[in-house]
C-alpha cells in the first residue's frame, strides 16, 4: 500500500515527513538545505497534507465503490448458481428483474445455459453459465483484494496526516519559541 501512495506522490514527496518523523530535533531539521523560514516549512508542510486529503478522498470514493459493487457481484453470482441447478430441468423460473429504477417486472424465464452480463460502458456480453461464473469469481476476488489495498492505503494516510500534524506543531511551536527568545533579547539589549 505504501508502495502505491508512493508512486501517486512521485516527484512531490518532500524531505519533510522522510526526516521529521525520525529526528525530533526541530533545531537540526530548519537548518537543513530548503528550510530557510519556519513559514516555508509549514507552507511545504500543509502542501503535502493537502494532497494526503485529496489522496484520502479519491480512496474513499473507490472504497464506496467497491463496498456497492461486491454485494451486487455476491448477488449476480447467486442468480447463476440457481441458473446452473435449473438448467437440467425442463421447469420456468419465476422471477422479477428491475425495468427502470425501483419498477420491477414479473418474468417466467426457460432453462438455458447461457446468460448476459453488463461489463461496463454500454457493453453487454453472451456467457456460458460456468464462463460467467468464473469471470464474476475472479471479478469478486480482486474487487475484495483491493478492498483490503485500500483499507491500508487509507490506514497509511491516517498515519501520515497524524505524522504532518504533529510536524506541524513541532515547527510552529519552535518558531514560536524562537521568536520569543529574540524579542527577550532585543528588549535585553535596550535596557
Amino acid at each position: 500500500p505504501y508502495l502505491h501512495i508512493c508512486k501517486w506522490l512521485e516527484g512531490s514527496k518532500s524531505k519533510i515527513n522522510s526526516l521529521m518523523p525520525k529526528n525530533e530535533d526541530v533545531d537540526a531539521f530548519m537548518k537543513q538545505p530548503g528550510n530557510d523560514t519556519a513559514d516555508a516549512v509549514l507552507r511545504k508542510l500543509d502542501e503535502q497534507y493537502q494532497k494526503y486529503k485529496y489522496m484520502e478522498l479519491n480512496l474513499a470514493q473507490k472504497k464506496l465503490r467497491l463496498k456497492s459493487q461486491i454485494p451486487q457481484i455476491k448477488q449476480t453470482l447467486e442468480i447463476l448458481r440457481h441458473m446452473q441447478k435449473k438448467k437440467g430441468t425442463t421447469d420456468l423460473m419465476e422471477t422479477h428483474f428491475l425495468l427502470a429504477d425501483n419498477v420491477y417486472c414479473k418474468a417466467s424465464v426457460p432453462p438455458t445455459d447461457k446468460v448476459c452480463l453488463w461489463l461496463g460502458a454500454n457493453v453487454m456480453l453472451e456467457y456460458d453459465i460456468d464462463e460467467a461464473q468464473a469471470l464474476l469469481e475472479k471479478n469478486l476476488a480482486t474487487a475484495s483484494r483491493n478492498l483490503d489495498s485500500l483499507e491500508e492505503d487509507l490506514d497509511f494516510l491516517r498515519d501520515q496526516f497524524t505524522t504532518t500534524e504533529v510536524n506541524m506543531a513541532r515547527v510552529y511551536n519552535w518558531d514560536v519559541k524562537r521568536r520569543s527568545k529574540d524579542n527577550l533579547l532585543k528588549s535585553a539589549e535596550r535596557s
